[in-house]
């Protein structure tokens, strides 16, 4: 009689089981509803470090110390030192050395990185929020701390991309070079 009651509970649990998925499959949310190339293109804010897909509008170091001032220095501390979060200036110079310091000033190869991480990543607290006049204006703030433009440098959709950063040629473009296969 113990054997029944095991086989019994047994399956019991597995007609349970395959109820509930039955059920599950059954009651669908709709997800995967195809999208229309207008809905596609207002999400697709990607940036090339060529800087195709930069938005219009423009900003200089002046206005972007008042952006910065309001929305960034809490997390990345007062002229970008850092504290409590990664600082964005200083450490040009160091990438070869012992003690390397990776900021957007000494890291980054393109100031396109930097305008696409900010407008898709930033304030912390509510990202996307800056309008993009107000990111080329941070941008330009943040390049201006590093010494790579001058304070009254007007960014735009334009002259971004040409912006020299410092490590520019110091990143291996993968896409150009020969693939290696193993064999």
């Amino acid at each position: 009689m113990h054997i029944y009651k095991k086989t019994f509970l047994s399956v019991l649990v597995l007609g349970s089981m395959i109820a509930c998925t039955t059920a599950q499959h059954q009651a669908s949310p709709n997800l995967g509803q195809p999208m229309s190339a207008l809905e596609i293109k207002k999400l697709d804010i990607s940036i090339g470090p060529d800087g195709v897909g930069l938005p219009v509008g423009s900003g200089n170091a002046k206005l972007g110390a008042k952006v910065y001032e309001a929305q960034c220095v809490s997390c990345h501390g007062v002229k970008g030192q850092g504290k409590p979060v990664d600082a964005l200036v200083g450490g040009i110079g160091s990438l070869s050395t012992d003690k390397p310091v990776r900021t957007v000033g000494s890291f980054w190869p393109h100031p396109t990185t930097l305008f696409d991480y900010t407008r898709r990543s930033m304030p912390l607290q509510s990202p996307k929020s800056l309008t993009n006049n107000e990111v080329y204006a941070v941008s330009a703030y943040i390049l201006f701390l590093n010494g790579i433009i001058s304070e009254d440098y007007e960014l735009n959709q334009q002259n971004l991309a040409q912006v020299k950063m410092p490590n520019r040629d110091g990143m291996i473009d993968f896409s150009k070079e020969k693939a290696v296969t193993y064999k």
